[in-house]
């Protein structure tokens, strides 16, 4: 097996409160769940909102805080879609790591705890704006 091998001081480039969950998620996870990690991942998310006990939006917000996913904001509210960002040291912290990071568990979250809430259907894309060190989920509505 010719895996590249993580040096210790890039493990420095992560959140120190987050650095077991980070490694797991970024390192391990991926290596494990192979071709289907974005897929698995996103349905781990909405599979972890069904288990909560998530009833207004304010839920899924405390929730972030709580799992140091760090703060979700809403951005734009449509009938059709919701816009939320993450912004925030950590974020940038990741996004500069050398290891390739995602925010599918989130999207699932965000997507189910949203269905649940309005009792409409709704998938949830991310986007990573790199420049501006930003994570856009947009939620659609597919009713």
């Amino acid at each position: 097996m010719d895996e590249q091998l993580i040096s210790l001081s890039s493990l420095d480039k992560l959140p120190e409160s987050t650095l077991g969950h980070d490694v797991l998620r970024y390192v391990t996870l991926p290596h494990v769940l192979g071709d289907e990690k974005d897929v698995i991942l996103y349905f781990i998310g909405r599979n972890l909102s069904r288990k909560l006990h998530i009833e207004v939006l304010d839920d899924i917000i405390y929730v972030f805080r709580k799992f140091k996913w760090v703060q979700l904001e809403l951005i734009k509210e449509k009938k059709k879609q919701l816009l939320f960002h993450l912004m925030s040291d950590e974020i940038v912290s990741r996004l500069q790591s050398p290891f390739e990071t995602d925010f599918r568990l989130e999207a699932g979250f965000i997507a189910e705890s949203i269905t649940k809430i309005t009792e409409r259907p709704a998938e949830c894309i991310e986007t990573v704006n790199e420049r501006l060190y930003r994570i856009e989920f947009k939620v659609v509505f597919t009713d």
